[in-house]
């Protein structure tokens, strides 16, 4: 490997045993990867937290577990400090930031899930919890590096503003936001990421449902390889909201950790530019009738009481919020629905100061951060035999959690819809 001679002494040890730990798996990562070098790293996300599965270790000191869970060590080392040069913020816990009764949890789990947020925040990680983090600020521009947990991130880092990251783990996360450092590989690397498929639009997109299942629509016509697939075509009105509910649906029906968007995407301009002279390796085109059978497989069927109804995911902006606020404004959920909005506490704080949080608790619901639904999993879920969403992701995530639930997945009208009524019918499906 050519490391530089900064990272050549943090590989040696002259930063600390942290740091020497943390090069130590990145140059082993960058050596499996094929790798020579490696890039510095100025923004990352990190899965910080009281997850479920950390409870392997059996152990209640959160730096034995970072240790053995995250570092790859049995020693104990202490996690006080993340570079300099990286601004890392969480991802989503387990908890809500204030509540947890509401959510079926225990107080005990409330409580760990503090403490290890804590330890982060003391090492220099900034507390969002937020699978969102644009919505704080936290904004890769063009050839900067940055490494995240979150798949959707990665794709809209990659293909909204131009940034490079690629499709790391939750450790690889961590130990380039302690180190600043990264293999220099894959969507690190200018020559590796220009197009590979061609994708002919031949319906514009409307709504922000249009927009997520289009994605998922791409995502059936794509091999199951890594590929980066160029879509051209009239995107309509296009909007951050609805490219942030695109490019999360791409990644999670697909491998794809780009996606360019011709005349959107600030590497292609046009199709030849996205393409950079390479060979088109498959070519096709997405119709209105995709999208419609996209739909069709990530909605149940059937007429049912509804007693929960999710919105947001990724978590909404404060015009998300508002536009619930809004539609909630003189009514009221029927009895027995659990009516929830997902947002970061940041924007939660907005929706205070603007009275949608006052509006939206009057009708029945209430606004939680730091997490989701499918993060709590059972502990939440399982109360709820029928649950509505309007997000993609979490009615397809949910559908995993081994739970007898009737899922069903619409716009956020429908599903606020479902919520008053106390009732999911067929009309309650999304129709264009």
């Amino acid at each position: 490997m050519k490391l530089t001679e900064k990272e050549q002494a943090m590989l040696d040890g002259k930063n600390g045993r942290l740091v020497q730990v943390a090069m130590e798996n990145i140059v082993r990562y960058a050596q499996v990867l094929g790798a020579d070098e490696l890039c510095t790293v100025t923004k990352a996300t990190v899965f910080c937290g009281a997850h479920h599965y950390l409870e392997v270790c059996g152990s209640d000191d959160f730096h034995e577990v970072f240790s053995r869970m995250n570092l790859a060590r049995d020693e104990r080392i202490v996690w006080d400090h993340v570079a300099p040069e990286c601004y890392a913020q969480s991802c989503v816990s387990v908890c809500d930031k204030d509540e947890y009764q509401n959510l079926g949890q225990s107080k005990e789990l409330f409580e760990k899930n503090k403490y290890y947020l804590e330890e982060a925040r003391k090492a220099g990680v900034t507390l969002a919890g937020s699978c969102s983090p644009y919505l704080t600020g936290w904004i890769p521009v063009k050839g900067e590096h940055f490494v995240t947990t979150e798949s959707g991130v990665t794709i809209i880092g990659n293909s909204v503003w131009g940034a490079m990251c690629n499709a790391d783990g939750i450790e690889a996360a961590f130990w380039s936001a302690i180190c600043g450092r990264t293999p220099k590989w894959g969507y690190h690397c200018r020559e590796n990421r220009f197009g590979t498929h061609l994708i002919h639009l031949k319906t514009v997109p409307e709504s922000v449902i249009e927009w997520e299942l289009l994605g998922a629509a791409i995502g059936k016509k794509l091999p199951n390889t890594m590929c980066t697939p160029v879509v051209e075509g009239d995107f309509g009105a296009v909007n951050f909201v609805k490219l942030k509910s695109f490019m999360t649906a791409l990644a999670i029906t697909t491998n794809c950790r780009m996606c360019h968007l011709v005349g959107i995407t600030p590497e292609a301009p046009t199709v030849e530019a996205a393409f950079g002279g390479h060979q088109i390796q498959g070519e096709t085109e997405v119709t209105a009738e995709d999208i419609d059978e996209a739909y069709g497989e990530l909605c149940d069927s059937g007429n049912t009481p509804v007693d929960f109804v999710s919105l947001g995911c990724p978590h909404y902006d404060i015009n998300q919020i508002k536009h619930v606020a809004d539609y909630m404004r003189g009514r009221h959920t029927a009895p027995g629905v659990e009516f929830q909005v997902w947002t970061v506490y940041p924007i939660k704080a907005m929706a205070d100061r603007n009275g949608y949080t006052d509006t939206i608790e009057k009708a029945g619901g209430h606004i939680y951060t730091g997490t989701c639904p499918c993060t709590i999993a059972e502990d939440l879920l399982s109360h709820h035999p029928h649950q509505v969403y309007d997000s993609l992701k979490q009615s397809l995530e949910v559908r995993s959690i081994p739970l007898k639930q009737k899922v069903y997945y619409t716009d956020t009208d429908r599903a606020m819809e479902a919520a008053i009524s106390g009732e999911w019918k067929e009309k309650s499906k999304w129709r264009r």
